[in-house]
C-alpha cells in the first residue's frame, strides 16, 4: 500500500538512480567539510609563500625552496581533491549509501609528517646559512 509519505518520497526520487533530497543539515555539513579542505589548501599555499619569501636560507642548500614547493604541491593536491570528494559524499547521502572514504586524509597526514620531520632536521642542523 502506498501512503502519502511514500508517494512524496517517490516524487523526490525522481527516477534518478534512487537519489532523494537529503536533510539539509547533512548537505551543509558536507559543504563545511569541503570548505575546511579548501581552507587547508589556502593555508598551505600561504605557508609556501611565507617560507619562500620570509624565511632566511638554511644551512642546507635549497632546503627553503624544497619546503615551499612541497607545501604548494600539497595545496594543489588538497584543493584539487576536495570537490570530487564532496561530490562523492553528496551522492552517497542522496542515495542513503555508506559514505566513501577519503584518500585526502592519509596524503595530508603523511606529507605534513614529512614536512614536520624535514623542518625539525633543518632547525637541528643549524639555523640560517
Amino acid at each position: 500500500m502506498v501512503t502519502g509519505n511514500d508517494r512524496g518520497r517517490e516524487e523526490e526520487d525522481g527516477g534518478d538512480g534512487g537519489e532523494r533530497e537529503p536533510d539539509y543539515r547533512f548537505t551543509l555539513a558536507n559543504e563545511r567539510t569541503f570548505l575546511a579542505w579548501i581552507r587547508t589548501g589556502v593555508s598551505l599555499l600561504a605557508a609556501a609563500v611565507a617560507v619562500r619569501q620570509l624565511v632566511p636560507a638554511f644551512a642546507i642548500p635549497h632546503a627553503r625552496e624544497l619546503l615551499a614547493v612541497v607545501c604548494a604541491l600539497l595545496a594543489v593536491v588538497i584543493t584539487g581533491g576536495a570537490y570530487p570528494h564532496w561530490r562523492r559524499v553528496q551522492r552517497a547521502i542522496r542515495r542513503d549509501a555508506p559514505l566513501p572514504g577519503s584518500w585526502l586524509l592519509p596524503v595530508l597526514a603523511v606529507v605534513i609528517t614529512a614536512i614536520a620531520s624535514f623542518t625539525t632536521v633543518l632547525v637541528w642542523a643549524g639555523g640560517p646559512a
